[in-house]
């Protein structure tokens, strides 16, 4: 049974892939998109057949990479988290490392125009790599913070408190820097608040998949760390895991993930705190090595479908990730929560 719910969700990640390619506010016949995957790009200039690759090449096949690899990485890091809180509403965010991403992007976005006189919005290809690089410091400095705190604190609650507070902390720091910045420095840092699968392109897009394909594997290497800390501390602890290192071993590979999605992506939400309760429902158990993958596979479909949904023909542009996350998300919480049992 299981074997077949693993074949299942990659025919639908496939199937969602093609299905991303397809549709758009352009329509590509199937034929078409088939023939141009399966040769060189078109140089630019070259009439209908070179407009279609462009739009495939430079704009669907970067998404569809992104948003296929940016999803199974929230998916990971959000089992991640709930496994080592054992909390079902723990999330990649939990911890406030995607609000120190947001801080660093804030601190450089907000304080260009003020400082510097120039809106980084406006620096094109170099303002996004200044996000990136400031993104990924934030959630780097607020991580390795929280590393430092998981191995001083035995409690898993109080470290999450202390998380929840640190992300408290930099949303009072952005509001502060929200009020002496002008309009235009805050009009682009909601835009990158909003989440976006259509952000990375070119080398960035190779670079972060790339990057996605490293850690993703390295992640199965806690497996069964992670099998372990959910037997308890004492069993765990009697079985020879050193638990503080343990925790922040996975603590550490849940934020690096959330950290590189962030950087690229924006804040994406939802997908890391529900796609793990979906694997559970779908494979019956409870068991790291079968649950990783499953989520892994989970996230990845579930970030297409809403890409997917996001650039539906009929649409002006593209609708916000988030928007579109939350939909799917909030209904799969809220059973979670109707049929806890106390």
């Amino acid at each position: 049974m299981k074997k077949m719910w693993f074949l299942a969700l990659a025919a639908l990640i496939a199937v969602l892939f093609v299905l991303n390619l397809l549709l758009g506010t352009v329509h590509i016949p199937f034929r078409d998109v088939l023939s141009i995957l399966l040769s060189p790009p078109a140089p630019a200039g070259g009439g209908g057949a070179s407009v279609f690759s462009g739009i495939i090449w430079s704009s669907r096949v970067p998404q569809a990479l992104t948003a296929l690899v940016a999803g199974a990485g929230l998916a990971v890091s959000g089992l991640q988290m709930q496994t080592v809180f054992r909390n079902p509403l723990a999330g990649p965010s939990v911890l406030g490392i995607s609000n120190g991403a947001s801080l660093g992007v804030a601190l450089v976005v907000l304080m260009s125009g003020s400082l510097g006189g120039v809106a980084l919005s406006r620096l094109g290809y170099l303002g996004d790599v200044a996000m990136s690089l400031a993104a990924i410091a934030g959630a780097l400095a607020v991580m390795g913070l929280i590393v430092w705190v998981a191995q001083r604190v035995q409690s898993g609650v109080t470290l999450l408190i202390i998380g929840v507070m640190i992300g408290y902390l930099a949303n009072a720091i952005i509001g502060v820097l929200k009020f002496f910045s002008n309009e235009e420095d805050i009009k682009a840092y909601v835009v990158w608040g909003l989440g976006s699968f259509a952000r990375v392109s070119g080398d960035q897009m190779v670079l972060f998949v790339v990057l996605m394909a490293v850690l993703l594997p390295l992640s199965m290497l806690l497996v069964k760390t992670m099998n372990l800390l959910q037997l308890g501390d004492a069993y765990a602890r009697n079985l020879g895991l050193n638990i503080r290192r343990a925790r922040s071993l996975v603590i550490l590979s849940s934020g690096v993930l959330v950290a590189i999605v962030t950087a690229y992506c924006g804040p994406i939400m939802f997908i890391g705190l529900a796609v793990p309760h979906l694997a559970r429902a779908l494979f019956r158990t409870s068991d790291q090595r079968i649950l990783m993958p499953a989520t892994m596979l989970a996230g990845a479909a579930l970030a297409l479908l809403c890409n997917l949904i996001a650039r539906m023909p009929g649409f002006e542009g593209a609708l916000p990730v988030n928007s579109v996350t939350a939909l799917v998300g909030a209904p799969v919480i809220a059973a979670v929560l109707f049929r806890k049992k106390e």
